[in-house]
């Protein structure tokens, strides 16, 4: 297992900002390190000082600030129109910047267009394994010019070592997994040969590759879509550990649905269950990898556990107040708000069952409270005072960070 640890030193976001192209020096402001311009008017660069150090850097602001008053602003002016640049272009345009996180021996991906844009998608090789969930993104526009990025600066490093297991028996694993009748994410289970003429079944029912079938809800159970695995490679992905991104051992694999022309990637941790924790009453995150085996607890109560969770951003209309927070899927999340002054608090709880054995695969979660006024220009903050950063696009991922099945 590999994971980044420490903080990251102003030296390391100069190095990145030098990269960017972002002038000033580093200056701290609470969590996070911050360089360039803080109104919107010229190139930014964010970056958290707890490793890995996720970084976000903006040459053009997305908004303005422009305002007439607290609810009304002019529009922001439109991006530089054109053709995107060739693949081989934006490579070498990113290639300074990933040189300054330690990744230019990336595996690059460089086939993504936005309009005018073009991204370029780098995977490190760590430990002399590909990554899946580590990606530096960087944007480039049709002038050949990064006009965005986000990604980790902090290398990771080795950590405890665990038996891993092969990739017919993590695929087992993954169609079995609690909570979701062994169903992938999008509607179906993984089989590792194509068939063709097969009947559609229930992952773990006979034909399937997982567990042994229960006869009676095999009977009652609806047909499944069934998705093919291709091709399985021995790697790194990320997930959460202990409330850190760490990267862990787990079979990549490389699949595709009935009648789709391309294919995509899921990942599952390699690692024998038997290493993993059980949840316990702590503030720690639950299915962390244990430096033992784990059984029942003793002690154990049928009582839920309940946390806050950091918010990671904030997006806002008229009233409504939509919050971003990473969390597991094993996991229920409830948001609420309090208005005091000039000032939101918000405060994401988390609520799990106590001895569930949970693989933590990490998500981003949206959830919208309704405040009783609009937010204006009133502040968001967590229930630890710290402000929480606004949502843009780009920012945070959309789905499964670790995992595209469950």
């Amino acid at each position: 297992m590999y994971r980044a640890g420490g903080e990251v030193g102003a030296d390391e976001v100069a190095r990145l900002a030098e990269a960017l192209g972002v002038d000033g020096t580093p200056v701290a402001q609470g969590q996070t390190w911050r360089v360039g311009a803080t109104d919107g008017a010229g190139p930014s660069l964010q970056v958290n000082k707890q490793a890995p150090g996720t970084w976000t850097f903006y040459r053009y602001a997305p908004g303005t600030d422009n305002c007439q008053s607290t609810t009304v602003c002019a529009k922001a002016p439109a991006p530089p129109a054109g053709d995107p640049v060739s693949e081989a272009v934006a490579k070498k345009a990113a290639a300074p910047v990933l040189k300054a996180v330690g990744q230019d021996d990336a595996k690059l991906d460089a086939s993504q267009v936005m309009g005018a844009q073009r991204a370029v998608n780098a995977n490190p090789v760590v430990g002399g394994l590909p990554t899946y969930g580590w990606t530096t993104g960087i944007t480039v526009n049709a002038q050949g010019e990064v006009v965005g990025g986000s990604g980790q600066l902090k290398a990771p490093v080795k950590g405890d070592t665990y038996p891993v297991l092969d990739a017919e028996k993590t695929l087992g694993l993954m169609n079995a997994a609690p909570g979701a009748d062994g169903r992938m994410g999008i509607g179906g289970c993984a089989s590792p040969v194509p068939l063709k003429d097969r009947l559609e079944a229930p992952c773990g029912a006979e034909g399937s590759t997982g567990a042994e079938p229960d006869t009676a809800a095999s009977a009652s159970a609806p047909a499944r879509d069934v998705i093919t695995v291709e091709k399985a490679v021995f790697g790194l992905a990320a997930h959460y550990v202990n409330a850190r991104q760490a990267l862990v051992p787990s079979w990549l694999f490389e699949v595709r649905t009935q009648g789709a022309q391309d294919s995509f990637t899921v990942t599952y941790p390699a690692i024998d269950p038997k290493y993993l924790a059980s949840s316990t009453p702590s503030q720690e995150p639950t299915g962390q990898p244990s430096p033992r085996p784990t059984g029942p607890k003793d002690d154990s109560t049928s009582s839920p556990i309940t946390r806050n969770v950091g918010a990671d951003g904030y997006t806002s209309d008229d009233s409504k107040l939509t919050v971003a927070f990473t969390g597991g899927v094993c996991a229920d999340y409830k948001v609420t708000a309090s208005e005091n002054g000039d000032e939101v608090t918000v405060r994401v709880t988390e609520t799990s069952q106590p001895d569930e054995v949970c693989i933590l695969i990490a998500k981003v979660f949206h959830k919208t409270v309704q405040l009783d006024e609009p937010l204006g220009d009133r502040k968001v903050v967590g229930t630890d005072g710290q402000a929480i950063p606004l949502e843009k696009p780009g920012t945070l991922p959309d789905a499964p960070q670790t995992s595209g099945a469950r």
